[in-house]
């Protein structure tokens, strides 16, 4: 099986309840879980389905996404054969109702011409899962499917496997039969295809809006929830950055909490999740939040249920207050002061 899979990732998906997060980055480029963007869930498992080759079709803010991946050294794909691909949306293509738009496909319809795989995996960029594809495509070969959609409890999850070939074809006669995406196929009751569902049935979530966003990265902090997703026979691959341990300067305490490396703790830290390079200082109380990279908490602060974009700046004496229903989100690079709350 090794190999016989290419990776197809559409990264051009925008959903507005997730504006806040994706104003100056795309979806794929979200960060979660302290030190991972959700497109890296979705990439390493592919990588450890043992796809060799994957093409990543960005539209928006794509910017971010292109510097976190680079070339693929971390997924192993930067290779003199295969590896990683882009291949940025056409200004004119027009949206699809759903993943993988054949008129961006057929942009570049090249790649996949000159694809040796003989199968072709495609999938959305903001599923937080960690799945072996192997077995999807044995049990696609075995029951002759044309083309296997992924489901959990019954819900299709955007991912979609067919025969290279075939999919070529959907991209072609895309004018003759109206066809704009994988599920236009699948959902048209005309088609004369066999189409088969493979049932998922480990953890996946799929992140289309804020509460969602938040819900998924505070059951991390529930031990089963992390073993689910961060096994070590499928480990998920990210972004590597060299930067020195978390300090705990004295009187600091953290509970429950998602930590990464780089950080200055001086206050509480409570069922949160803080990534890189963040600085909390003496007095501040930080619960049920995401601090995202490089932003910092002055003195005296509280902080509950709120997100944190990057480079967020709070000073001294501020209070910011959500509910785990309602998280407060605050933007990229902003600055939050006290006499605010007045």
């Amino acid at each position: 099986m090794k190999n016989r899979m290419l990776g197809v990732i559409d990264a051009t998906t925008y959903h507005e309840d997730l504006e806040e997060l994706t104003v100056h980055r795309s979806l794929a480029a979200v960060p979660f879980a302290g030190r991972y963007r959700l497109i890296d869930f979705v990439l390493s498992n592919m990588v450890n389905s043992d796809i060799e080759s994957v093409a990543i079709f960005p539209k928006y803010q794509y910017r971010s996404l292109m510097d976190h991946l680079g070339s693929g050294k971390n997924w192993d794909l930067n290779r003199k054969r295969d590896g990683l691909f882009f291949f940025p949306s056409p200004l004119l293509d027009s949206p699809s109702k759903g993943i993988g738009s054949f008129n961006h496909f057929g942009a570049n319809l090249d790649y996949f011409y000159r694809s040796k795989q003989e199968y072709a995996l495609i999938s959305n960029c903001f599923t937080v899962f960690n799945m072996d594809f192997r077995p999807v495509l044995e049990r696609h070969i075995n029951t002759r499917c044309d083309i296997t959609v992924v489901r959990q409890d019954g819900r299709s999850l955007e991912m979609y496997l067919v025969k290279t070939s075939l999919l070529i074809n959907l991209i072609e006669t895309r004018n003759e039969t109206g066809y704009t995406c994988m599920s236009d196929v699948v959902t048209d009751i005309h088609h004369s295809y066999t189409i088969c569902n493979y049932e998922y049935t480990g953890l996946a979530v799929m992140i289309d809006s804020i509460d969602a966003y938040f819900a998924a990265s505070m059951s991390l902090l529930e031990p089963q929830a992390w073993k689910t997703i961060f096994k070590r026979s499928q480990p998920v691959y990210t972004k590597v950055k060299d930067e020195p341990p978390t300090r705990y300067i004295k009187g600091a305490s953290a509970h429950n909490s998602m930590i990464a490396n780089g950080c200055m703790i001086e206050g509480v830290v409570e069922n949160s999740i803080i990534s890189r390079g963040v600085k909390i200082g003496k007095g501040s109380v930080v619960k049920n939040c995401i601090i995202m990279q490089k932003s910092q908490i002055g003195e005296n602060c509280v902080l509950d249920s709120v997100i944190l974009d990057k480079d967020v700046k709070v000073e001294s004496g501020t209070k910011i207050e959500g509910t785990h229903n309602m998280p407060l989100v605050i933007r990229k690079g902003t600055i939050q002061g006290a006499l605010m709350n007045s």
